[in-house]
């Protein structure tokens, strides 16, 4: 049987109830079509996988209860920064998706010389959080306990001096 993961994005521990957020929620109930007893496991990014049961299931919301923490150590012993120029359309998506599932554990994305993508910071902003979900998906598929981060967009120059 498939597990089922679903990232929360606030502290998790064992023996806890909790009300999980709309999203996840929504997820987990509508998507999945999971019931009242049936399992899941929650990351917030920790390292850590919770393993958690639904107590109770309504229209829009879902509580669970956190049975289990199980500790991974499926990361990889090398710190690898992605300095990655801005892509457009979906081709970002897949570039963050597949990074993640690789184990880079920070993207830098760079405003290059020939860069076409051009971002006010109100687009900048909402484009940062869009990867920064994107991340967090890839974490929930490909088993990750730890988020990587997902710095604000900079020139090549700043992101290249940032990095240690």
């Amino acid at each position: 049987m498939r597990v089922t993961r679903s990232h929360i994005d606030h502290p998790l521990a064992v023996g806890q109830t909790l009300a999980l957020p709309e999203d996840a929620a929504n997820h987990l109930v509508r998507v999945m079509r999971l019931r009242e007893g049936d399992g899941c496991v929650l990351f917030n990014g920790d390292g850590q996988d919770y393993s958690a049961t639904l107590v109770t299931v309504g229209k829009r919301d879902a509580q669970v209860r956190i049975e289990a923490a199980t500790a991974l150590d499926n990361e990889s012993p090398l710190h690898i920064t992605l300095l990655q120029g801005i892509a457009r359309g979906e081709k970002m998506d897949l570039i963050l998706q597949k990074a993640t599932e690789l184990g880079v554990q920070a993207f830098v994305p760079v405003n290059a010389e020939r860069t076409e993508v051009k971002l006010d910071a109100a687009r900048a902003e909402k484009r940062l959080a869009h990867w920064r979900s994107v991340v967090v998906s890839a974490c929930g598929q490909s088993g990750r306990a730890r988020v990587p981060t997902v710095a604000a967009p900079r020139s090549l120059q700043d992101a290249a001096n940032a990095v240690p």
